[in-house]
């Protein structure tokens, strides 16, 4: 998780899915790309670990608006949402479990 962004906020109505009491992990992925499997199987673990996150997957496809507005470039882009849905952190890439866990201790 190495990147940090401009105070955005999102909801979910935009989310499509409920957000987290504490934080929200959400992926941005399309159908074939390899590494958004593994950063599925990543950011679920951590959600299932850590009391009141929660792990959002949005195909990117499907959601071009939201892509353009959030200026997604490629798949997998993590976001990490406090309690209030800020983006507080965002990422490129498949995550290491060890930078997900440091970024979500930035968000709670």
């Amino acid at each position: 998780m190495d990147r940090t962004t401009d105070a955005q906020r999102l909801d979910a109505s935009q989310l499509g899915a409920e957000l987290g009491t504490r934080a929200t992990l959400v992926q941005f992925s399309t159908a074939f790309c390899q590494p958004c499997r593994a950063t599925r199987r990543t950011l679920a673990e951590v959600a299932g670990m850590v009391e009141g996150v929660a792990h959002v997957e949005i195909d990117a496809e499907a959601r071009l608006a939201l892509v353009r507005t959030l200026d997604i470039r490629a798949t997998p882009t993590v976001l990490v949402l406090d309690a209030r849905g800020t983006v507080v952190r965002r990422a490129t890439g498949q995550p290491r479990t060890v930078d997900v866990v440091a970024a979500l201790g930035r968000a709670i």
